[in-house]
C-alpha cells in the first residue's frame, strides 16, 4: 500500500458466512485498520443473513464476482477444506492478498501450487494458524527463544475435547472434503509444535495411531496420537481425542535447563471467559507467568486480522505464511500416511 493511502482502511473481502465466517466477519468490523467491503456467501439464504448483519457490504453468492472486484486488497477466505485451492486461486489470479483459514490445501501439491502463485503475483499468502498470536501459546514460544528452559528436547501438545461441529452441510463429517480429521485441528498442534522446537531443525519423520469410536465410520477417527522426531534428535508428541467433554488444551516443553506447562479449559472452544495458566521451572523454583491479555481462538482472530493489515500497509512479517502453512500439511500428510501402514513415514514438503 502507497504511502498516500497508509491511513486509508484495509479493505476486506470475506469469502464464506457459516459459523467461523461470521467470527471472521465480526473480527474485521473490530479492526480499527480494517473495512468489511464485499462478502460471497453459499447460498441466498446466508447472503440474506450477511445482508442483513452487515447492510454496508456488498454480498454475492458467486466467489468469483467477489474476487474481481477492484475496490479490495486482500481477501479472507472462510469455506470448506475441498474449496480452499479453488477460491484461493481465484483471489491470487485477481490479484488479491490473501488470508486463508487453515489447513492451506488437502495436500502439498496444493499448497506449492498457491505459495507459486503468490509469489508470480506478488501477494501476501497468510494462512490462519492464529494460535502462534495467542498472549499465552505466544508467551510459551517467546520464553523458549530467550533461553529459558535452555535447549528444548520435548514437546507435548493435548487437547481432550467434545466433539467437532458438523459444519455447513455436515461437510465436516464427509472425509471427501475434509481431507481427513488430522488437517482438521491437530494441523494446529503441529505448527505449534514445529514453531516451539524450531532451533532444532526441521521434523523429520512421524509416527502415528488412530482409532474412531463410530464403528460405522473407522475414517472419522477421534483419538489420535502421533510422535514427531526433529534434526539432531528432539521430538513432540502430539495428541487429541473428540469423545471427552468440554474443551482442555495442554503444551508443555521440556529443555536442557528447565520446562514450561502452559494450560487452557473453556466450556467451549469459542468461549471469551476461558482459565488459563502458565507455569515455568528454571531448574530451582516454579512460578506463575503472567499473562497480559485473554487468550482464546476468538481473542486471536481479531489479532490475525490486525497482523495482516500491518502486513498489508506497513510490511511487517507474516505471523504465519504460505511456507508455514505446507510444513503443517506436510506433517499431517506423513501423520495420515503412519496411521495407514503402522509404520513411521517422512516428512515431505515437496511432491516426490
Amino acid at each position: 500500500m502507497s504511502a498516500e493511502n497508509q491511513d486509508a482502511p484495509v479493505k476486506f473481502g470475506l469469502v464464506g458466512f457459516g459459523a467461523w465466517g461470521q467470527h471472521h466477519a465480526d473480527a474485521i468490523t473490530k479492526c480499527g485498520q480494517a473495512s468489511l467491503t464485499a462478502i460471497a456467501t453459499h447460498s441466498e439464504a446466508s447472503a440474506k443473513a450477511a445482508q442483513a448483519a452487515y447492510p454496508d457490504a456488498w454480498v454475492t453468492t458467486d466467489f468469483r464476482e467477489l474476487a474481481s472486484r477492484d475496490d479490495l486488497d486482500v481477501v479472507d477466505v472462510v469455506v470448506p477444506s475441498d474449496l480452499h485451492l479453488d477460491v484461493a486461486t481465484a483471489v491470487l489470479e485477481s490479484n488479491k492478498h490473501l488470508l486463508l483459514e487453515k489447513p492451506m490445501g488437502l495436500d502439498v501439491s496444493q499448497c506449492t501450487s498457491m505459495i507459486e502463485l503468490a509469489e508470480s503475483r506478488d501477494r501476501l499468502l497468510c494462512v490462519g494458524h492464529e494460535l502462534r498470536l495467542s498472549s499465552m501459546w505466544g508467551k510459551v514460544k517467546s520464553m523458549i527463544d530467550d533461553g529459558f528452559i535452555g535447549d528444548p528436547r520435548y514437546c507435548l501438545v493435548e487437547l481432550s475435547r467434545n466433539p467437532y461441529r458438523q459444519g455447513s452441510g455436515g461437510w465436516r463429517y464427509d472425509i471427501n472434503r475434509v481431507g481427513n480429521w488430522i488437517l482438521e485441528e491437530p494441523i494446529h498442534f503441529f505448527d505449534l509444535a514445529r514453531w516451539y522446537l524450531q532451533s532444532a531443525g526441521d521434523p523429520q519423520t512421524i509416527y502415528a495411531n488412530a482409532s474412531s469410536r463410530q464403528v460405522d465410520h473407522p475414517e472419522l477417527q477421534d483419538n489420535f496420537s502421533a510422535i514427531m522426531r526433529f534434526d539432531g534428535g528432539p521430538y513432540a508428541v502430539i495428541s487429541q481425542t473428540l469423545a471427552a467433554f468440554e474443551h482442555h488444551q495442554t503444551v508443555k516443553v521440556t529443555g536442557t535447563k528447565g520446562a514450561l506447562w502452559a494450560s487452557w479449559s473453556g466450556a467451549m472452544d469459542r468461549t471469551r471467559h476461558p482459565t488459563f495458566q502458565l507455569r515455568a521451572f528454571d531448574g530451582n523454583e516454579v512460578v506463575t507467568v503472567p499473562i497480559d491479555k485473554p487468550t482464546g481462538e476468538l481473542f486471536e482472530l481479531e489479532d490475525q486480522i490486525e497482523r495482516v493489515c500491518q502486513a498489508i500497509v506497513h510490511d511487517t512479517p507474516l505471523h504465519c505464511t504460505g511456507m508455514d502453512g505446507r510444513w503443517s500439511v506436510a506433517m499431517c500428510q506423513a501423520a495420515a500416511e503412519s496411521v495407514e501402514t503402522g509404520a513411521p513415514a517422512k516428512v515431505q514438503t515437496r511432491c516426490e
